[in-house]
């Protein structure tokens, strides 16, 4: 069929899917929002691409649901692809004995080129090379979906696009309508992540009937106010190793009613960032190449300007903490909504992260690798 992106798959009705479909790109948020499109209706199994193997999904390709009545067919989703294609490696660059037999590359391929109509597949890659056969199978007989939202016209993402998506899609979700210039000023305010600027569209909606408005002046207003300034020095604090003053931000917060599990996204938007350039950092590193702070810093979403600060931020956190920087936010975001969710058990836990990411943290000994 083709490849498209996702903006263009969410805004249309998708009728007549084909039986093999792939989701990549690197805004985790986008790629969720087409998994739940493709899977809202008929049975549905999802596997993890770090275990399964592909002797223990080729029968369940050939095998019909028990539940299908002509309504909606049986649906495999592979998440994490990316490790299904192919075998990791361990942290010294070489390949992890338990799992070098599992490359399923060839399989998959083969099955590509002649699926079974019993079933649909699945497969969602944080990034997809479009120099691999798999890619050109998928793209001839079956469907591409992209899932960048950065600005890249390669991608098919332009400021317009992403725009009417922002105030199409996203404001439909939460009920209201959103301006352009509302939908720039959000970007402008808050960067480019899809999710973060979902979440803050939902507080906007609290603000405005179903149908209202959502403007310019109210994203100023709202999203600048002593709260956001709030959060915006919280992060600072933060990636600067002062968890004093951090968790002193933290208190003012709330104590105006701000809740643990709605202050978590909004810290780890600007945090993520760094964890996904110290990520690239170490990966380039591990494959014998070297990479400019600058470079993994703008892969990570860093605009130009705000390059100097970030460097600073990275070389404050220290490689050891900067490396496992997204494992503990989604580590932190797990807990929260479930052994931690709870009243006070919710504070301690966005308190401890703080520490955690401190300087403090690693001078008083108290750094815990695997728990928060």
């Amino acid at each position: 069929m083709a490849t498209i992106h996702a903006f263009e798959f969410l805004a249309q009705a998708n009728d007549n899917l084909p039986d093999v479909i792939a989701i990549f790109g690197s805004d985790a948020s986008l790629r969720s929002w087409v998994l739940q499109r493709l899977t809202q209706s008929g049975d549905l199994m999802q596997v993890n691409g770090d275990s399964a193997r592909w002797s223990d999904l080729k029968d369940e390709l050939s095998t019909a649901s028990l539940f299908d009545f002509g309504e909606g067919k049986k649906t495999i989703v592979i998440r994490g692809a990316d490790d299904f294609l192919s075998p990791k490696r361990s942290d010294d660059g070489t390949q992890d004995s338990s799992t070098a037999k599992n490359n399923n590359r060839v399989e998959l391929e083969a099955y590509v080129a002649k699926p079974v109509s019993a079933t649909r597949l699945i497969l969602e890659f944080e990034s997809l090379a479009t120099n691999t056969r798999l890619y050109r199978f998928i793209d001839e007989q079956h469907l591409s979906i992209n899932c960048y939202a950065t600005i890249d016209k390669k991608r098919g993402v332009t400021s317009a696009s992403r725009q009417n998506f922002i105030a199409g899609f996203l404001a439909n979700r939460h009920q209201v309508k959103v301006t352009k210039g509302a939908a720039d000023t959000l970007i402008e305010l808050l960067g480019e992540e899809l999710g973060m600027l979902d979440s803050e569209i939902a507080k906007l909606a609290l603000y405005r009937e179903a149908g209202g408005v959502v403007d310019e002046s109210l994203v100023r207003e709202i999203v600048t106010g002593w709260q956001g300034k709030t959060v915006w020095e919280i992060t600072e604090a933060i990636a600067a190793g002062n968890s004093a003053e951090a968790l002193k931000h933290l208190e003012k917060l709330m104590s105006g009613g701000q809740p643990p599990i709605a202050l978590l996204p909004q810290i780890a938007w600007s945090l993520r960032r760094l964890g996904m350039a110290s990520s690239i950092i170490h990966f380039k590193e591990r494959s014998g190449q070297r990479i400019r702070e600058e470079d993994a810093l703008s892969y990570a979403g860093f605009r130009p300007n705000e390059s100097q600060r970030a460097k600073l931020h990275l070389r404050s956190l220290r490689r050891d903490r900067a490396k496992k920087l997204l494992a503990w936010l989604l580590d932190a975001d797990l807990r929260l909504k479930g052994t931690h969710s709870r009243a006070w058990f919710d504070r301690f836990l966005l308190e401890q992260l703080i520490v955690r990411l401190s300087n403090t943290a690693v001078e008083i000994g108290r750094e815990q690798p695997n728990h928060i």
